[in-house]
């Protein structure tokens, strides 16, 4: 079985951080969210790829290249334009198998996909929608089911008293390549408002699964941020992920930290940083790969973007620092746990 990767999105509530950069390829501890993904795809028998690209597919290409790296093997699904993504499903059509998988590739999803694969054969489902529950389903469009998980309607953001449930779309579908068909080529189609309401209106057995394991939407600067410190909490482990030096604390291959910085877990300090004299990072500090902080910074709660260089700053609160921002301004936007230190 083959995985479409979806990875071509702009990622517009994650600028500036995505101005130059895929939002899958955003990096999470030393590494491209994308790389954990396929790593973690692969432990379970997954070793063929198709990444479905446009915003910036140069960076996942150059990086990803065929996979041999990573021990699998990857195609590319070049989109024309933004489709989609029901449109990207579509588009790469050619390269798919005759059952396959689908994944959005920038949300961070660390599930179990056995399960979810042995309901849709049980079911004869054409189309199985991997769910997990909200706290909060007003921020999203939740499914009403029947009682063996076939799916009747989406609902669209209801008020939480009116939901019929709280499952939403986890971004992980188990699809049958015939239903493409149902799919129009050569135009953006969403796969919520469009594909799934017609196939369910056209008597197609669409069914919906909860899916096990760490789930989040990285969307927006504050839950990026939130996903570091479920990582350095434990809350989650990626599958790139080395043994801690001492309890709560990383440090990567060739960091250098100057005797006289003080390092407060939990805290992340990469391959190859270096942290200046009388420095402190942490806790819920997170120093990239390459990056480093002169002498006498203090970042806390805070995540140093790899090769970044920072100086003289007092990072608390929830911020990004990386090299399109500037580092002497404190973090702006806090108003939803959401900093960027920026032009």
């Amino acid at each position: 079985m083959k995985a479409l990767l979806l990875a071509g999105g702009l990622g517009t509530r994650l600028r500036p951080l995505t101005e130059h950069l895929p939002k899958p390829m955003a990096p999470v501890m030393d590494r491209p969210w994308l790389e954990h993904l396929i790593e973690h795809l692969r432990r379970q028998g997954i070793d063929e790829f198709v990444i479905a690209v446009k915003h910036h597919a140069g960076v996942i290409e150059r990086r990803l290249g065929d996979g041999r790296r990573l021990g699998v093997r990857i195609t590319y699904s070049r989109e024309p334009g933004l489709l989609g993504t029901a449109g990207a499903i579509k588009h790469a059509e050619p390269l798919l198998s005759e059952r396959f998988l689908v994944l959005n590739a920038d949300i961070i999803h660390l599930t179990r996909l056995v399960p979810l694969l042995e309901f849709h054969r049980n079911t004869g489902a054409q189309v199985t929608i991997g769910l997990t529950e909200v706290d909060d389903p007003s921020q999203y469009g939740v499914v009403e089911q029947t009682w063996d998980g076939r799916i009747l309607r989406f609902v669209e953001k209801p008020p939480r008293a009116l939901a019929p449930s709280r499952r939403v779309n986890a971004g992980i579908y188990v699809m049958e390549k015939e239903v493409l068909r149902h799919i129009p080529a050569g135009r953006e189609v969403s796969i919520e408002r469009e594909t799934f309401p017609h196939l369910i209106q056209s008597g197609v057995p669409v069914y919906g699964a909860p899916v096990e394991g760490y789930w989040l939407d990285m969307g927006t600067l504050g839950r990026y941020l939130g996903l570091h410190r479920d990582v350095l909490d434990g809350r989650i482990r990626l599958p790139w992920m080395p043994t801690p030096k001492r309890p709560g604390i990383w440090i990567g291959e060739n960091a250098q930290i100057h005797p006289t910085a003080r390092l407060e877990p939990p805290v992340w300090v990469g391959a190859g940083a270096r942290i200046g004299a009388g420095c402190v990072v942490g806790p819920y500090g997170v120093v990239g790969a390459g990056a480093e902080l002169l002498s006498h910074t203090q970042i806390s709660n805070a995540v140093v973007l790899p090769r970044t260089q920072a100086s003289g700053i007092t990072a608390i609160g929830n911020a990004i620092v990386g090299p399109d921002f500037h580092a002497a301004l404190q973090p702006v936007g806090a108003a939803q746990n959401e900093g960027v230190l920026q032009h």
